[in-house]
């Protein structure tokens, strides 16, 4: 019998422990006073993918955001990052393993320019400060930050709006700023709570293209409402009603399970309009 090196068999027991996941949450459970807002949930995200969260009003698809981001205490779980298992991590430590997020209020800052508030996402590995460097203490750095923020936004298709100042944005566009914040950082693992909301028709077709070009670079796990932009993009779909994951699987799948249509028609009038129902 053949012996493998030690190396490679740490390499083989981080892989069966991963599965090939860059992020695997196992029985997750947070709570808020007496109120159970997760309950046992466990997630897989597997590179280059992207994974959807999708569920009634209520349901606890945030509250998983916001365990991921430091941002809500978990009773209980484990996470494994990139074939290791990690501590919850606090929101300060999230650029340290290359996770960005967006939120659903898009939270520039308005006494910035635009390419300004998507430098400040890039200011993470850095010994120099970014108050510093805007008032030209060090233009080298300023220099490379900049670039890396139009680079980013050009991705999110916004390099134009570089010198607009947030006031001056429409929602949509705003969005997409908001975006090139997060993708400015370069990371493995994006998290995007419900970027398509707000957005016309139009708008959430090219946000779904450019979601298509971005998992060629990192994993993307996604918080959303609109059910037909998630049929197109998603290549793993998790439900969750009252904090539990009630069907996984692709869309095709979960769509068909009964559980979710229950979840969704008892919610009908408040989570989801009739053109989505049907396309359950």
């Amino acid at each position: 019998m053949r012996l493998l090196p030690e190396l490679v068999l740490v390499c083989l027991e981080s892989t069966l422990v991963s599965e090939n996941n860059l992020l695997a949450i196992k029985s997750l459970s947070v709570s808020f006073g007496g109120l159970k807002a997760l309950d046992d949930v466990a997630i897989e995200v597997k590179p280059n993918s992207v994974v959807a969260l999708i569920g009634p009003n209520g349901a606890g698809k945030t509250t998983l955001f916001n365990a991921i981001s430091g941002l809500v205490t978990p009773d209980s779980g484990q996470l494994h990052y990139d074939g290791n298992q990690i501590p919850w991590p606090k929101s300060h430590e999230l650029v340290n393993y290359k996770i960005a997020r967006t939120l659903q209020g898009v939270g520039l800052f308005s006494g910035l320019s635009v390419v300004e508030n998507v430098m400040m996402g890039a200011d993470t590995h850095r010994k120099s400060n970014f108050i510093k460097d805007l008032i030209g203490i060090s233009s080298r750095d300023e220099y490379e930050l900049r670039e890396l923020a139009m680079q980013a936004l050009a991705w999110a298709s916004a390099a134009h709006l570089a010198d607009f100042e947030p006031k001056q944005l429409t929602y949509p566009d705003s969005k997409k700023v908001s975006l090139a914040r997060a993708l400015v950082m370069k990371p493995r693992l994006l998290l995007l709570d419900e970027p398509a909301a707000g957005l016309g028709q139009d708008d959430i077709d090219k946000l779904a293209k450019l979601i298509f070009d971005l998992k060629r670079n990192c994993s993307i796990l996604i918080v959303e409402h609109h059910i037909d932009f998630i049929s197109k993009i998603s290549d793993q779909v998790y439900v969750l009603n009252f904090g539990k994951v009630i069907a996984s699987g692709t869309f095709e799948e979960v769509k068909r399970e009964p559980a979710v249509l229950d979840a969704y028609l008892g919610t009908q009038q408040n989570s989801i309009d009739k053109n989505e129902l049907r396309v359950l």
